[in-house]
């Protein structure tokens, strides 16, 4: 049996099994965070920022799927659909195996192969994934910035029905990366600057995704640069679409920089929004 390992550093989520649990203890059934839709985006930064974002996305979905799809991104348009071509995904709470009847499944038709890179959209959210889902299998699959993403996830959709699997979709993006740190600064720095991505750059790209229309989600993502994995995005909406699990809405929003406020600190020259969206259920 083959096994992904962990490639992100110490650091970007909990290790220790017990700190997940008191970190997530807040989403467990029963609190008001918990919904039940069929699809969720949440970003997928270190915990210590957005950790708490994600656990509203990963929370709000169906807790009785047999797979999770957590679809990320990081890639250019006319990328190849990127799969684990893995057993199994090693995570803090164990082994989380992968499905791969509807890998195999998938491959062929979204033209994909195998993701043999160092990345963040996917594992970062797999503790969490396997915190709520401790039964079910994972899918691993990162989609390109561009609108075969959007045909990729009602490919999914339609492909779960045949085989007569319930599976649920997380799709995984940051928003606006701003400052020096990222070569974008078009409103200067400080706090007029923080304000600006958070209620024109990154609101714009909220609106977009709550139209659920793909073209108006990928010309802001390139447009604005605000979304740095657009195609796992254009994924989700796909899949819900096909899948009928109704229209996206924001669940939670914040930014990098409220990390530095809650340490006392003042606001930071770079910051990095972030979202959490459910698909058709009602909000707790």
């Amino acid at each position: 049996m083959s096994i992904r390992e962990y490639c992100l550093p110490v650091g970007w989520y909990p290790r220790n099994p017990d700190e997940i649990a008191r970190f997530l203890a807040d989403f467990t059934p029963g609190s008001s965070h918990v919904a039940g839709s069929r699809a969720a985006i949440a970003p997928h930064a270190g915990w210590f920022y957005s950790g708490r974002i994600a656990a509203r996305a990963a929370s709000s979905l169906e807790r009785d799927a047999e797979t999770v799809i957590v679809m990320g991104g990081h890639l250019p348009g006319k990328s190849p659909a990127l799969f684990a071509l893995e057993d199994g995904v090693h995570t803090p709470l164990g082994i989380m195996p992968i499905d791969t009847d509807l890998r195999d499944a998938l491959m062929g038709k979204l033209a994909g192969t195998g993701d043999r890179y160092s990345d963040n959209t996917v594992e970062v959210l797999l503790p969490m994934v396997r915190f709520f889902f401790p039964d079910a299998a994972l899918l691993w699959l990162r989609l390109p910035a561009d609108d075969t993403s959007f045909e990729a996830g009602k490919t999914i959709a339609h492909t779960l029905a045949r085989m007569g699997r319930k599976a649920v979709v997380l799709a995984s993006t940051d928003l606006t990366h701003y400052g020096r740190n990222y070569g974008f600064s078009p409103h200067g720095s400080g706090p007029a600057a923080l304000q600006w991505m958070s209620e024109v750059n990154d609101a714009n790209f909220i609106r977009a995704v709550e139209s659920g229309d793909p073209a108006a989600v990928l010309d802001r993502a390139e447009q604005d640069r605000s979304s740095c994995s657009a195609g796992a995005v254009l994924g989700a909406l796909g899949f819900a679409e096909a899948a009928g699990a109704g229209p996206a809405r924001m669940l939670e929003y914040g930014t990098s920089a409220d990390a530095a406020v809650r340490e006392g600190e003042e606001c930071p020259d770079s910051f990095v929004g972030y979202a959490a969206f459910t698909f058709g259920n009602s909000i707790g």
